[in-house]
């Protein structure tokens, strides 16, 4: 089967969607791109989904799709984010998005008690378009990863001062051969993963100096059909879980990530469920293991480009358990 662009539609083992968002404000226009999940630790039945509009702004929705606020302006592309991050007025959340306009990645911070998503900084950056972006955690030291469309990279460590300003220091810079974007961090095993569109994905230390890296998943190959876009991990009882989107037949391969190589476990493809139409073009995407709102084990989040029709984009949430089921995980 396949669209109107000729497209492959669900090409991975069919799983049921849960829920979705309202589209994005931007139609008409390639404008939803990349999700970010957060859920209290303390009650996992609070939190946020925090999207894209790559076009006008960020979007924030609660724990089952529906939208609770919009904060305008730039050009973001990926957003992502780390809780428990401290500031003088008090332990916060971490947001950062890459932005084409302002050339580097904005800052923010959500309030843990409010869920409400306040501008803080911007970390300026010189690439020639900021493009992925991924935030991390090395032990005490929040990090964030931006890369650009021409492969070049930049980590840089992000911090809150005395005065509340963020103090933003550069750790390393290093490249891939072409244009990369999704990007996520193993915290647990100080493990970043990158997908380079065309080749596939790139596994690099987490450390704050240079260390060569290597692709762990090829593109082309049986498991991903470029580009190779968004990149999720998700951890529960079973282990470590990468989710990797395979833009070109719309579906996302799985590997279990916890040992030393990464191990390939199945593809699945969100289809139409009852009232919500199957996930085209997929391009970001973003999970959480545990309980996260009304899904016990995890909550998968993934861009849909034709929400219905090519002038609507929105993000679809998939019950990690319907994936297990699927894959036999």
């Amino acid at each position: 089967m396949s669209d109107s662009r000729g497209m492959t539609v669900g090409a991975g083992t069919p799983v049921a969607i849960a829920a979705e968002t309202p589209p994005v404000g931007t139609g008409l226009l390639d404008a939803a791109d990349d999700p970010a999940i957060w859920a209290d630790p303390a009650d996992t039945t609070r939190g946020v989904i925090i999207g894209t509009d790559k076009k006008a702004g960020l979007y924030v929705y609660d724990l089952a799709g529906r939208q609770t606020q919009y904060v305008p302006g730039g050009l973001p592309n990926n957003v992502d984010l780390r809780g428990g991050f401290p500031t003088p007025s008090g332990v916060k959340v971490l947001v950062a998005a890459s932005d084409r306009e302002k050339m580097g990645a904005v800052l923010l911070l959500l309030d843990p008690a409010t869920l409400k998503l306040e501008p803080w900084g911007l970390a300026k950056l010189d690439l020639a378009e900021p493009y992925g972006l991924c935030v991390g955690r090395r032990g005490e030291t929040f990090v964030v990863i931006v890369n650009g469309t021409d492969g070049q990279i930049r980590q840089i460590s992000v911090a809150a001062g005395a005065d509340g300003q963020p103090v933003v220091t550069e750790e390393r810079r290093f490249s891939v051969p072409s244009q990369p974007e999704g990007c996520v961090v193993d915290d647990a095993r100080g493990r970043l993963y990158l997908g380079e569109e065309a080749k596939g994905v790139w596994r690099f230390d987490m450390g704050a100096t240079a260390t060569p890296g290597m692709i762990v998943a090829a593109a082309p190959s049986a498991a991903l059909k470029p580009d190779v876009e968004g990149l999720a991990l998700l951890e529960d009882a079973t282990g470590a879980w990468l989710i990797v989107s395979s833009q070109g037949d719309s579906a996302f391969a799985v590997y279990k990530v916890d040992g030393a190589e990464p191990a390939y476990r199945g593809r699945f493809s969100p289809v139409t469920t009852g009232g919500f139409d199957g996930v085209t073009g997929t391009d970001g995407v973003a999970a959480l293991g545990g309980p996260v709102g009304a899904f016990p084990e995890g909550l998968v989040v993934m861009q849909d480009d034709e929400d219905g029709g090519p002038q609507r984009q929105n993000f679809k949430l998939v019950d990690w358990r319907a994936v297990k089921t699927a894959l036999g995980l």
